[in-house]
């Protein structure tokens, strides 16, 4: 497969999303190191379940300084999977329904490291529940007959994803104030459903 060809079938698969800016970017990067993993018949759900065994992994080692570097590699194998499965064609809605499975399941391990290294249970509550709320709006949204929840947020993955490494790193470089970025993340959470919300009252037929 060539890489324009790569690029417009990311897109198609992401409802026509334009490549352009960070996304160009990565999937410029992405497209080689898929390419190679393709050829060493490294399948994408072994890449999906990968990333899985990495966010275990920063649960386990959560408190040992070097721990952040599995969430990066977890995010890294998550990332990649999706280009593995358009090069290989093996690309299908079951599949897409696992990734975002297992994405799921790791972020609860990304909070389990989180309380682990002593970030407060409230906080993380907090974070756990606006969290699934918004996602039970958006599917009881498209039951309703809403089918464009493309809506990007303020706390998307990559959005939480950083919250969780920077208060990694802060734990590690022993600040006090380790669970500021937490706080931030609850804000971000909150403000990411009510703009759903919104999105949802406005657009519902």
């Amino acid at each position: 497969m060539k890489k324009i060809e790569f690029m417009e079938s990311w897109s198609g698969l992401h409802g026509d999303a334009p490549i352009k800016g960070i996304v160009k970017a990565w999937l410029s990067t992405a497209f080689p190191i898929a390419n190679l993993l393709v050829k060493m018949k490294i399948s994408a759900n072994f890449l999906t379940f990968l990333g899985l065994g990495f966010a275990i992994a920063l649960y386990v080692f959560a408190e040992f300084k070097w721990s952040a570097i599995f969430l990066v590699f977890s995010l890294l194998a998550d990332g990649i999977d999706g280009s593995v499965s358009i090069i290989s064609k093996t690309s299908s809605k079951f599949g897409a329904v696992i990734d975002a499975t297992v994405d799921k399941i790791a972020e609860i391990f990304w909070v389990l490291a989180l309380y682990k290294i002593g970030v407060k249970l409230e906080f993380l509550i907090l974070i756990i529940v606006f969290a699934l709320v918004q996602e039970y709006l958006r599917s009881r949204s498209a039951a309703t007959g809403l089918r464009e929840l493309g809506i990007v947020t303020i706390c998307e993955r990559p959005v939480r994803a950083s919250f969780t490494f920077v208060t990694l790193i802060m734990y590690h470089l022993n600040f006090d104030m380790f669970q500021l970025p937490i706080l931030f993340w609850i804000l971000f959470q909150i403000i990411s459903f009510f703009t759903l919300l919104r999105f949802v009252k406005s657009n519902l037929p």
